[in-house]
């Protein structure tokens, strides 16, 4: 295992959404890769191959900026805080995360993924709001400065059992399961009528 995955699987802490959103945020505006942990799962997945911690399992991981394109165009100018902070407080539509958890989650929180806005874009909805609180209480962050992190996201998922993860990560055992399961969610919305976009989660 490279010294860069295990400086990762080693935080110093792991931060709750309090904690992030807080000002001034303890979370740097640099890039680099930051790992989701869980003391409650939001499915039935086998986590006997994950990194756990204290109680806590990590299920995903991600990255800011992602990879600078290849045509030519610029590259994204994202970092660790904003990044973070739209995981813990924005919407579906902006957080693969959120979607995906959402999904898992939408029996047990009484929330359903729908189209808003135009049409083109899906969120939660005001289930948005139950969302960050599910997450408040259940998911926490650990975060690494890194200048190319798209090379340590590949490692990442190369070397560890990362279940809430899709690209890159078809062999996975949860994928083909978390793959479904978010088809049939986007299917659902995309029949039913348009919903007002009451926003983002940040409540």
């Amino acid at each position: 295992m490279s010294s860069d995955v295990m400086n990762f699987l080693s935080p110093e802490r792991l931060w709750r959404r309090a904690d992030v959103l807080s000002r001034p945020s303890p979370v740097p505006a640099v890039p680099g890769a930051y790992g989701w942990w869980f003391d409650r799962l939001p499915a039935r997945i086998d986590i006997s191959g994950c990194r756990q911690v204290d109680g806590l399992t990590l299920l995903y991981t991600g990255i800011s900026p992602k990879e600078p394109p290849r045509n030519g165009r610029p590259a994204s100018r994202g970092q660790l805080r904003q990044r973070i902070a739209t995981h813990y407080a924005g919407n579906a539509e902006g957080s693969t995360l959120r979607k995906t958890l959402g999904c898992l989650l939408a029996e047990e929180l009484g929330i359903q993924l729908r189209r808003v806005g135009s049409g083109s874009r899906r969120t939660f909805v005001n289930g948005e709001h139950q969302l960050s609180q599910w997450m408040a209480e259940h998911a926490y962050v650990s975060f690494i400065a890194h200048e190319r992190p798209w090379e340590l996201e590949r490692r990442l998922i190369e070397e560890l059992d990362l279940p809430l993860n899709l690209d890159g990560n078809s062999r996975n055992a949860f994928h083909s399961v978390l793959t479904r399961i978010r088809k049939e969610a986007v299917a659902t919305a995309n029949a039913l009528p348009v919903a007002p976009n009451p926003g983002t989660g940040g409540g």
